[in-house]
């Protein structure tokens, strides 16, 4: 840290300049990307979640294609037991029998009807999952192929800003490194609470950037005297004065051209 305090009140006001400037390049490289990351990661979300519902959805038409044999053969099973007690009343003794061998009888035949009513609600459940398929299947693609072109679109910005933004990101790591530990703070503490990311601008027409309210000339020349920080007192911003600004920008415009 010893570097940081030999800096001059001028040297600091450039490396904050500096260092906005940089920040500003990588805030306007991620305001390209916008909410695609966002709009991507939610479409593979949907996209995971739809084909998660399918799955379950085939799964479902297997069990029930499962139980509807195993009713049919239930069904079977009945009859066959129909047929075998039907014989056993053709060699009954008494009434006490074949009344016992006729209630078995009705017995399986109201097995007979719930299986057939099970099986047709099981049919109806399998056309209704049939057409719910259909559609998650037309969602799905529908979602997949919208996700492939906004995938494809973020890989291509991020292959044109992907490198400058690695470029940028290493700067901004110098530049912070040069920029004692109470300045810095302020500077991140500024940039973090303003919409724009601005915590350093220049005076423009008597007036700190993006502001309306006029810098009284006294502090407009201690401003450009670059003898000590100082700070708009309406936003906070630290400010420097516009020839400072420009020298700054030109340098910086060098380093990003070389990118």
């Amino acid at each position: 840290m010893a570097t940081t305090k030999e800096l001059s009140v001028e040297d600091k006001l450039r490396a904050l300049y500096d260092l906005q400037l940089i920040d500003s390049r990588i805030d306007e490289i991620r305001n390209v990307r916008g909410e695609l990351p966002l709009e991507v990661e939610d479409l593979e979300d949907e996209v995971a979640g739809l084909t998660t519902r399918l799955d379950k959805l085939k799964t479902d038409l297997v069990s029930i294609e499962e139980q509807i044999k195993s009713k049919k053969n239930a069904i079977e099973e009945h009859q066959a037991a129909i047929k075998r007690y039907a014989e056993q009343q053709k060699n009954v003794r008494n009434n006490r029998e074949f009344n016992s061998l006729t209630k078995e009888i009705e017995f399986q035949e109201l097995e007979i009807q719930l299986a057939e009513k099970q099986i047709k609600e099981m049919k109806a459940s399998i056309e209704h999952k049939k057409e719910v398929i259909s559609n998650s299947k037309e969602k799905l693609e529908q979602k997949s192929t919208h996700l492939k072109h906004k995938k494809a679109e973020l890989n291509d910005i991020m292959a044109e800003t992907q490198k400058e933004e690695a470029f940028l990101i290493e700067k901004s790591a110098e530049y912070e490194a040069q920029i004692e530990e109470r300045l810095l703070a302020a500077y991140k503490r500024i940039r973090t609470s303003v919409i724009n990311g601005l915590a350093v601008v220049s005076i423009e027409r008597g007036a700190s950037a993006g502001s309306f309210f006029t810098i009284p000339p006294q502090t407009q020349v201690e401003i450009a005297a670059r003898k000590k920080i100082i700070t708009d007192e309406h936003s906070g911003r630290i400010l420097v004065d516009a020839a400072l600004a420009q020298e700054e920008k030109e340098k910086m415009e060098q380093l990003f051209a070389k990118i």
